[in-house]
C-alpha cells in the first residue's frame, strides 16, 4: 500500500509539468514518433555502445550480417546466403550482398566488411566478442568475406547477427579508424541518424535502403530522466512509445493494466535478460560447495518475483532462458528450504548460531534493492534461526570494475546477452583459460567475480561449441548441471523487453533479439 500511494502521489505531482512541457514543445511532422526511454547515450559510435540504448539505436540505424526473427530462426541480412565452412571447421567464408549503399551514398562491400570487424577487433569494448571466436578477417572477393576462426564454432551465424558488428562507412571513418566518433554513425541501415545528444537522437528514413522501408516518417528517441517522469510522457500524449528498460514494476504494471483496458496496446519480446548471483567460491564464507548449495535451495524465486515485480520478472532456474536451446529442463533446484537447513545444520549452523550471507547489490538498480530486501525478510521468516543476510548496496560502475577482484562475496547482477545463443549466456561466466582443481586462475570465470571451475568443464564448453541441433542439447545440458551443482551463480529471474503505445498505433513488435523494431511503428 506504501509503495502504491507514494507511486500516485508522485505521479499527481509530475502530471502538470509534463503538460507544460508537452504545450511548449514544438510538433513533430506528421507520421514521426516519439519514442522514450530512460538511458541517455554517451556516444553512438559501435565501439563504444555496450547497454541496450545503444543497442536499440543499432538496430535501426545499421544492419548485421544475419539477424534473428520473431521466430527464432536465423535469416540472412547483409550476407546473401549462410556461411559456407571449411571442412576441418575453421574457416567460413560469407558472400554479401551487392546492393547495399552506406548512407554517404558509397558502396557496402567485402572490404567495408573488413574496415569495420578490424576497427571494433582493435577498438571496441565488446571486442571479446569476436576474439574469443576469430583469428583474422579478409575480403576474399569483392563481395565475400572470409573469417579465420580460432576453433570450430557452430553458433558463427548467431554470432554474426549482433548489431554490434554492423558495418560502417570507410570513406566516413577514414579519420576516425583508431578512434572514437561519438556524435554521427554512417552506416547501412533502414534510418539515417540526422542528430544526436545524450538526450534525444533523431531518425529519418534513408530514401535508398536496400531493403523494405520503414512505415513511419522519422523516430524521436528521446531520454527522460525517471521512471515516473517516463510513465507521465506516455500517460499524457507526450510521447507515442515508450520501452520497458528503467520502468518500475509499479508503473509497468499500471501500464499492462491500461493496455488491457484498450487505453494502450503493448508488445512484449523475447526473454533475453537474466538476473542471477554470483557467489565468491575461491575464499570464505562461500568455498565450502554444500554452503553454496544451501543458498540456492533458500531462494524462494516466485515469492521475489511476486513481491518484487508483481510476476513481471519471471523466476529462472537455468542461466539459458527459455526457450533458447538448453533452457529445459531447469538445472537449478527449486525452493526446498527443508533440505537447506538440513545443510546448514551440517556446518553446524541453526542450533543458536546462523551463518552471515553478506549480499551485494546494485543500489542505482531499484529491482536490485527490493530484491535484497525482500529476500532478507524471506530468509528472517522461514530460516531465521539459520541464516542472516547482510545487505550492501554499492554503484553499479563500482561494482563491474572491482567484482574480478573478488571484492564481494556475494552480488546480485543482470545479463543481458548480445545475440540468442545458448554460448553468449554459458561462456561468459564459465569459460576458464588456466584453471586449477575448482578454481579458475584466468578467463571469464574470473573475470565474472565466481573464479569457479570445474575438471573437464572448459573442454565440455568447447565441444558444445561445435554441435547444432538436438545434439548439442545434452551437453549443454550436462554444463548447466555441473554449473548448479557447483551454485558459484544461481539465476533468480528473466525480463522480457516491453513497449507500450498510444492506442492509434500499431502493437509494437520485437526482433527475435528483444530489440524494439523501431520501422515496424505506425499508426492504425
Amino acid at each position: 500500500m506504501t509503495r502504491r500511494l507514494l507511486f500516485r502521489s508522485a505521479l499527481a505531482a509530475l502530471l502538470p509539468a509534463v503538460a507544460v512541457l508537452a504545450g511548449c514543445q514544438h510538433p513533430h511532422p506528421p507520421g514521426q514518433l516519439v519514442v522514450a526511454s530512460k538511458s541517455t547515450l554517451a556516444s553512438v559510435d559501435p565501439i563504444d555502445i555496450t547497454g541496450i540504448a545503444g543497442l536499440q539505436l543499432l538496430s535501426a540505424i545499421g544492419d548485421p550480417l544475419y539477424a534473428t526473427g520473431a521466430d527464432g530462426q536465423l535469416q540472412p541480412r547483409l550476407a546473401a546466403a549462410p556461411p559456407q565452412i571449411s571442412p576441418d571447421g575453421r574457416t567460413a567464408r560469407i558472400p554479401l550482398r551487392r546492393d547495399v549503399l552506406f548512407h554517404d551514398g558509397s558502396r557496402f562491400d567485402a572490404a567495408a566488411m573488413v574496415f569495420s570487424l578490424e576497427r571494433f577487433r582493435s577498438l571496441a569494448k565488446m571486442g571479446y566478442l569476436l576474439d574469443d571466436r576469430i583469428s583474422g578477417v579478409r575480403a576474399s572477393g569483392p563481395y565475400e568475406l572470409e573469417l579465420r576462426l580460432k576453433r570450430p564454432y557452430s553458433a558463427l551465424p548467431a554470432l554474426l547477427s549482433s548489431i554490434s558488428l554492423t558495418p560502417l562507412s570507410p570513406k566516413a571513418y577514414q579519420q576516425h579508424r583508431n578512434r572514437s566518433l561519438a556524435d554521427r554513425f554512417v552506416g547501412t541501415g533502414p534510418y539515417r541518424l540526422v542528430s544526436s545528444t545524450p538526450q534525444k537522437q533523431t531518425l529519418l528514413p534513408f530514401a535508398r535502403y536496400w531493403g523494405p522501408p520503414p512505415r513511419n516518417s522519422g523516430i524521436h528517441l528521446v531520454t527522460l530522466s525517471n521512471s515516473t517522469a517516463l510513465f507521465g510522457a506516455l500517460v499524457s500524449g507526450e510521447v507515442d512509445v515508450l520501452m520497458s528498460s528503467g520502468i518500475d514494476s509499479d508503473q509497468q504494471r499500471a501500464l499492462a493494466q491500461r493496455a488491457q483496458e484498450g487505453r494502450l496496446v503493448e508488445g512484449i519480446g523475447p526473454a533475453g535478460e537474466i538476473g542471477y548471483l554470483t557467489l565468491l567460491s575461491d575464499r570464505p564464507p562461500f568455498d565450502q560447495e554444500p554452503l553454496r548449495q544451501a543458498v540456492a535451495l533458500s531462494l524462494n524465486r516466485e515469492l521475489i518475483s511476486q513481491r518484487v515485480s508483481y510476476g513481471i520478472r519471471a523466476p529462472l532456474r537455468s542461466l539459458v532462458p527459455p526457450p533458447l536451446a538448453g533452457s529445459t529442463p531447469p538445472a537449478w533446484p527449486a525452493y526446498n528450504p527443508a533440505r537447506a537447513r538440513e545443510i546448514y545444520q551440517q556446518a553446524g549452523y541453526c542450533r543458536g548460531r546462523r551463518f552471515t550471507l553478506p549480499l551485494t547489490f546494485r543500489s542505482n538498480v531499484p529491482a536490485d534493492k527490493l530484491f535484497a530486501l525482500t529476500w532478507k525478510a524471506q530468509l528472517e521468516r522461514d530460516l531465521g534461526d539459520c541464516v542472516q543476510l547482510e545487505v550492501t548496496g554499492v554503484e553499479s560502475t563500482t561494482a563491474y570494475r572491482q567484482v574480478a577482484d573478488g571484492a564481494f562475496p556475494m552480488i546480485f547482477f543482470d545479463w543481458n546477452a548480445d545475440f540468442p545463443d545458448p554460448d553468449i549466456y554459458l561462456a561468459p561466466m564459465l569459460a576458464c583459460s588456466k584453471a586449477k582443481g575448482g578454481q579458475c586462475l584466468e578467463g571469464n570465470a574470473a573475470a565474472a567475480g565466481s573464479f569457479w571451475s570445474a575438471p573437464g568443464l572448459q573442454a565440455e564448453l568447447q565441444a558444445s561449441e561445435r554441435l547444432t541441433g538436438t545434439a548439442r542439447l545434452p551437453l549443454l545440458r550436462q554444463l548447466q548441471q555441473r554449473a548448479a551443482a557447483g551454485a558459484a551463480y544461481i539465476p533468480v529471474w528473466q525480463v522480457a523487453p516491453r513497449a507500450w503505445a498510444q492506442p492509434s498505433l500499431q502493437r509494437p513488435v520485437f526482433d527475435g533479439s528483444g530489440r524494439l523494431v523501431l520501422q515496424a511503428l505506425s499508426v492504425r
